[in-house]
């Protein structure tokens, strides 16, 4: 991030020369174009490997949304170092925890965070993406993933290593949520906030799928008739999963999305395991319903729209609702800057 490309003017007195000097400008913005795409997933893989931590700061407070119109999606543009202002000290030591926990959604891993996880850094947050089983770099094949503890396995780890007294702020992107609300109920002393991004934030006795029923279908019709089911264990067993189309995929996840983002998703998107999908999640008002919760909103949202996600505020309210105007359904790569500053709020609410 933050690396700028310029294409130098190629002057001619031919018009073969200038022909020769646009070829030229279109092949180095080609060559631009899969440097960035080289650099984004290199940093992706370089953030969740390394636990390297460092001071720094925060861009201005400007609104959570973007009021400028442009002609080509883009993300929120990053701010000069040199123009951030620096949180002060008092500020992060007045914090109830600096931890933030990054749980990705459906058939995405830790990588699609590296924007957020570089801001909350500069910040002096201390922030952890996780891959879950089968996600990412996880090596577990998604056909053998049936249950959502066992997709949950490493946000359990993480929470049974930490220290008795340590607290986090977890955040859930999309059915990354139904995670999250696993975790309030088996380690709810452990976490100070909890946070939906776009996400599955359901009632007790609900399914993770419950929440996109509306523009999927049904549970029952979907492991019926979709055409993007995956029968790992052959075609006359049960679907142990799914996965969307290339094309499907940007028009549902990506349609704010800057190119080089949806090009990293493309080569990084795993299948979704099912079975974690459909089962029904038991939360207890002691727990789950106690816990501290906030939902952010997603209003250029195609996977899953600004309306089911007012429903689900209002059948299951939060604490706090914040919104993300010209969002698509990956806040953290069409609005990265919305999202840090929303975070930041959250993390200050005492």
């Amino acid at each position: 991030m933050g690396n700028r490309f310029s294409c130098k003017k190629i002057d001619g007195s031919t018009s073969n020369r200038r022909f020769g000097g646009r070829n030229r400008s279109r092949r180095k913005l080609q060559a631009d174009e899969e440097l960035l795409h080289i650099q984004a997933l290199s940093l992706a893989i370089q953030h969740h490997q390394s636990s390297q931590r460092f001071e720094g700061s925060m861009s201005r407070r400007n609104g959570s949304v973007s009021s400028r119109r442009r002609s080509n999606p883009v993300s929120d543009p990053v701010v000069d170092a040199g123009k951030q202002q620096k949180l002060s000290a008092e500020f992060l030591e007045n914090l109830e925890t600096k931890n933030i926990v990054l749980i990705h959604g459906e058939g995405f891993g830790a990588w699609c965070w590296y924007k957020t996880i570089a801001l909350l850094e500069e910040s002096g947050m201390i922030p952890t993406a996780l891959d879950l089983t089968g996600s990412g770099i996880d090596l577990k094949d998604t056909n053998n993933v049936t249950t959502l503890e066992e997709y949950s396995k490493p946000l359990i780890d993480y929470f049974q290593d930490l220290q008795e007294d340590e607290k986090v702020i977890l955040v859930g992107h999309s059915s990354g949520g139904a995670c999250v609300s696993y975790a309030m109920e088996q380690f709810p002393q452990k976490i100070s906030k909890a946070v939906f991004l776009c996400g599955t934030m359901v009632s007790n006795g609900q399914k993770p799928f419950d929440v996109f029923a509306e523009q999927l279908g049904s549970a029952e019709l979907f492991m019926k008739e979709s055409k993007f089911l995956i029968h790992g264990n052959g075609k006359d067993q049960p679907a142990t999963g799914f996965m969307f189309e290339k094309q499907q995929m940007r028009g549902l996840y990506f349609n704010q999305s800057p190119a080089k983002d949806i090009a990293l998703a493309m080569v990084s998107m795993r299948p979704i395991p099912l079975g974690p999908m459909m089962q029904n999640l038991s939360l207890s008002k002691e727990k789950y319903e106690a816990g501290r919760r906030f939902y952010i909103q997603t209003l250029e949202d195609h996977a899953l729209s600004p309306d089911i996600q007012e429903k689900l505020v209002r059948e299951n309210p939060p604490e706090g609702v914040f919104k993300i105007k010209g969002s698509d359904h990956c806040p953290f790569f069409s609005k990265p800057q919305s999202l840090h500053k929303i975070l930041l709020e959250i993390a200050q609410i005492a």
